[in-house]
């Protein structure tokens, strides 16, 4: 007997749901999308490989058709799919009830032709209640979002594949642009702007502690105000000069010197016994509302605050954790919770609480955020009743229960009472009059009655309200209550006060803060650019395109982004305008609500008044032309295709690509380049020239540092003597990780390449305290003895080597069984003068692992997922990060001395999800490998596309400046002509009634 088919996104999801419907229904996983626009040329058929248009696979000359194609990693589960479906008795589509979820519903449509009746399943949590809701109350395909998930990929691939060849031209080769990456990359290169144009000023400021003269009770008081003037703080000084800014000059707001300090600090000393009364003090009371429950946006700002979670291990950690049932949909823009919600948290706040932090009424957040889109509820834990934090702990993982603990905190408090109590400020005021301090006559003086202002603020909680289960910024809230409160004692005006201790301290104003991801995704949000749904893939995209890298949990641009946003800025001003994008963001809301169509708007933005037309391949200008800004002319006015041709020969690359540093003291300029090998630094334009690190903050590129690079560089490729075991000459040179020697110079072929099946030349990297240009042929010598057998161990037999790794010295042997026992040292003095006996101890002893500055073989801690060693180590294909079940490259670029094991598990959790996309448990295979029982592992889906997924085209750039549209992609399967069609927006799908009902229409008429 057939039976229904029910197709989700993830094998997660289709594993948790079949728990729920036994063997009534087939429920198998599409393993995300199931079709798109081709991602290389080989992906294009044949019969379209000569149009114009085929390189973007949208038909811009005819009404803006997507040219979909099924690649082919996607091909053997379509035909699973179809397998499957031959034998099912009707099909339910329940993927994500959101524009990627409807697309994907829509292609599976498409692609499958099915037979039987098509239905449209949705829900907002994954509990049995809620997917027996979804099949019982089907609807249709919604042709809506279906066109706006359109519009968006069209637009993200035009944006991205006329754009991006113009970076490969003028800067270096595989950059990207985006419609939001690239907007989000000048919010942190123009953070980083004012951080170099900003001007420290100091100051000083003075604390007090004072106690009534009665009673004995310390008060923390600041001096506000002294000799008639307020003093001064960081807020009144100017960005640019580090001096007072006017309107402190015009308000007579006093900078206190270190000489002054002093003076008001002895005055005020115990010793000198100023008298100090209390002269107001005023009582406010206040309440406090508690917060409203996550949408995606806060969600992962306040796992960034509390948790120090990434955008992107939020939002796996979520996924997972709704595909498991425990939570709600995790990508939503809507505050609402249900009526079943409502009364869920209610009812917890009730029993958990008691009946006092209950409100009468369910408080009610309907504010969205703007673009919201759906009929989402907030993230909330699902069903009808929900689990406590404690309750799920054994049954998730750690990441997952700390995102559960704070979701279910969130939900919960939103639910309940306000917070109430009472703020005091108490004013004083200390006579300084008839102080004998020397000091006190400082020559800065100002005139002025010869007296002192403090003030002291306190604070009292009468209701906690809801603080009792939710603190921001916290995740003990009964622990932050205390810090909650700050008590003062009783006092009232008159009251005499005597000090108990002054303190003047220095203080240095500081530059603006560098992003966060946390407080980049709320700037993206503010200005309403991106969606919160790809806030975390934009984030991730910027930092793997080399745009941004991080330092502690700053986002940190590189100098590669700088140029890109100068290019950007200057001659396509409007494509990284925050306004216009936002604009964009819109009219493509409107699109998804059915207030505008999408093809017009779409040929508009590229086409501009004049409308369709041929396209031309963007020509260079004739010789002679003068470089400079493009076209004036607005962008909606002549479209994205004719701004980007009439503009690519106007740019000057080397313009473009140099940030000036300062100058030497014979005045010549030092200036930081982007060419197209990277990053460097140059003397004016003479050839003396460095490369520089990747991950160099421009604010640490001073001219002593470019000046120190450059004598590093000029040793390069010096001669220090020939290797007396190969007579081949010793170079010491200077790369882009730092200077090292080269023994001989590697085996060209005829056309000057280097040949790939020669060996490369032996290297070795300078020890700390040598530098290039002072390098010996001695000091070479004894860099090249290493590895050095040092001798056997005298149990085993093994040889016993010393060498000077990646990460450092470290000596080790191998075992019996194929493996490397190894131990660090503890540096190459060490390295130098180590024996045998000494090497065989440090064998002998257990290995020692740190947090920080992994070695080689050791470890950076322990995985909460496999409760093994995380490990740094060095393969056949580079340097790697593994938890003993996932291993995951670390990035070129990426210091593997300073991971972090959160940054090493966070390469890990990326890894097996890429795995999980492609179907695969890396866990299971590993423990199948291993001969271990395999343990039950909750899968990730496959992560919808989102904005940007078109940034560059997955073409190599050419090697010359040769027009974008000749770059090569990289081999793929070919798609067959079946495979692909251009294929208009969704027909209009109508829910089927009951077993009768047609199929929803492929396309529209």
């Amino acid at each position: 007997m057939a039976i229904p088919l029910i197709i989700v996104e993830s094998p997660a999801k289709a594993k948790t749901i079949s728990k729920f419907l036994g063997g009534k229904a087939v429920v198998e996983s599409s393993i995300g999308h199931i079709r798109d626009l081709p991602s290389s040329a080989d992906e294009i058929p044949d019969a379209y490989k000569k149009k114009p248009w085929a390189r973007t696979g949208v038909n811009v000359e005819d009404g803006f058709e997507p040219l979909y194609v099924v690649p082919a990693e996607k091909k053997a589960q379509v035909k699973k799919l179809k397998d499957l479906l031959a034998g099912a008795s009707e099909l339910y589509l329940a993927t994500d009830e959101d524009r990627e979820g409807e697309a994907i519903a829509w292609h599976l449509n498409e692609v499958l032709k099915p037979k039987v009746p098509v239905r449209r399943m949705v829900f907002h949590e994954i509990t049995e209640k809620a997917i027996k809701h979804a099949i019982a109350h089907p609807r249709g395909i919604d042709d809506k979002l279906v066109e706006a998930q359109e519009a968006r990929r069209i637009l993200d691939r035009l944006y991205g594949y006329e754009v991006s060849p113009v970076l490969w031209r003028k800067i270096a080769p595989r950059l990207s642009a985006g419609r939001v990456q690239s907007v989000a990359t000048r919010l942190i290169v123009e953070r980083e702007r004012l951080r170099l144009a900003f001007k420290s000023g100091s100051y000083y400021g003075l604390t007090a502690t004072v106690t009534p003269v009665v009673a004995e009770a310390a008060i923390a008081a600041e001096v506000v105000e002294v000799f008639g003037r307020r003093i001064a703080t960081s807020k009144d000084f100017d960005a640019g000069t580090g001096a007072l800014s006017e309107a402190a000059k015009k308000a007579e707001v006093l900078r206190l010197s270190a000489a002054l300090a002093d003076a008001v600090k002895d005055a005020l000393s115990p010793d000198m016994k100023p008298a100090i009364a209390v002269t107001d003090v005023v009582k406010k009371p206040f309440t406090q509302k508690p917060y409203a429950p996550f949408i995606t946006s806060s969600l992962q700002q306040e796992a960034a605050r509390k948790l120090r979670f990434t955008a992107q291990r939020t939002m796996r950690t979520a996924q997972r954790l709704y595909e498991n049932g425990f939570i709600t949909y995790m990508r939503t823009d809507s505050t609402t919770l249900s009526t079943e919600a409502l009364t869920a948290a209610r009812s917890q706040v009730e029993s958990l609480f008691g009946p006092e932090y209950l409100p009468a009424e369910p408080r009610v957040y309907t504010k969205q955020a703007k673009g919201a889109q759906e009929a989402h509820e907030a993230i909330r834990p699902a069903g009808e009743v929900f689990r406590t934090p404690e309750s799920v702990k054994d049954q998730l993982e750690e990441d997952q229960w700390k995102l559960y603990d704070l979701i279910w905190k969130r939900t919960v408090a939103s639910q309940m009472k306000d917070a109430s109590g009472e703020r005091t400020q108490i004013r004083m005021a200390a006579e300084l009059a008839g102080s004998p301090s020397i000091a006190y006559q400082a020559a800065d003086r100002p005139a002025g009655p010869e007296r002192a202002v403090l003030t002291a603020s306190g604070k009292v909680l009468t209701f906690p309200g809801f603080l009792r289960a939710y603190v921001e910024g916290t995740d003990d809230p009964e622990a932050e209550l205390e810090d909650q409160e700050k008590l003062l004692p009783p006092l009232a005006q008159g009251d005499r006060l005597r000090a108990l201790a002054v303190e003047a301290k220095e203080h240095t104003t500081q530059p603006p803060f560098r992003f966060t991801e946390a407080s980049l995704v709320k700037e993206l949000e503010d200005r309403g650019i991106g969606r919160p749904s790809t806030y975390a893939s934009i984030i991730q995209t910027i930092q793997d395109r080399g745009y941004v890298f991080k330092k502690g949990g700053a986002l940190v641009p590189t100098l590669t982004a700088f140029a890109v946003t100068n290019l950007l800025e200057t001659h396509f001003g409007e494509l990284v305008d925050y306004a216009f994008t936002a604009k964009m963001e819109d009219d493509l809301d409107l699109v998804s609500s059915g207030d505008k169509k999408s093809r017009p708007w779409l040929s508009q933005f590229f086409f501009g008044d004049a409308g369709p037309r041929p396209i031309e391949k963007h020509e260079a200008r004739p010789e002679g032309a003068r470089p400079g800004p493009s076209t004036p002319a607005p962008l909606d006015k002549v479209g994205l295709h004719a701004k980007i041709g009439d503009g690519v020969a106007d740019i000057d690359p080397r313009g473009i690509c140099a940030i000036p540093i300062g100058a030497t003291a014979d005045g010549d300029p030092v200036v930081a380049r982007v060419g197209r090998y990277g990053p460097y630094v140059q003397i004016g334009d003479s050839e003396r020239r460095a490369n520089l690190p990747t991950e160099l903050p421009l604010d640490e590129l001073t001219v002593e540092k470019a000046l120190d690079l450059l004598s590093q560089s000029a040793s390069s490729n010096r001669s220090v003597g020939t290797d007396p075991a190969t007579g081949l000459p010793v170079f010491v040179k200077v790369g882009r990780f730092g200077p090292y020697i080269q023994v001989g110079e590697p085996v060209l072929d005829a056309k000057g390449k280097r040949k790939k099946d020669a060996p490369p030349p032996r290297m070795a990297s300078l020890w700390p305290g040598m530098r290039p240009e002072t390098l010996t042929y001695e000091q070479a010598l004894q860099l090249l003895q290493f590895p050095k057998v040092l001798g056997k161990h005298p149990e085993t037999g093994a040889e016993v080597i010393a060498s000077d790794g990646q990460y450092g010295p470290y000596v080790y042997m191998m075992t019996g069984d194929g493996k490397r026992e190894a131990r660090s040292l503890t540096g190459h003095d060490q390295l130098r003068d180590l024996t045998l006996d000494e090497a065989v101890a440090l064998l002998a002893q257990p290995r020692v692992f740190g947090r920080r500055g992994a070695s080689a073989g050791t470890s950076l801690g322990v995985s909460p997922v496999t409760s093994k060693a995380v490990m740094v180590k060095k393969g056949q294909f580079g340097v790697y990060v593994t938890d003993g079940e996932v291993n995951a490259t670390v990035p070129n670029g990426k210091d593997p001395t300073a991971l972090t094991l959160e940054e090493a598990l966070e390469l890990i959790a990326l890894r097996e999800e890429k795995l999980r996309e492609q179907g695969r448990d890396p866990r299971a295979e590993a423990q199948a490998r291993s001969g271990a029982r395999p343990v039950k592992k909750k899968a990730k889906p496959a992560v919808a596309a989102g904005d940007d997924d078109d940034a560059a085209p997955k073409a190599k750039a050419p090697a010359k400046a040769k027009a974008p549209a000749k770059a090569k992609a990289p081999a793929k399967a070919k798609a067959t002509t079946d495979d692909a069609a251009p294929a208009k927006a969704a027909g209009k799908a109508k829910a089927p009634a009951k077993a009768k009902a047609k199929a929803p229409a492929k396309k529209r008429a």
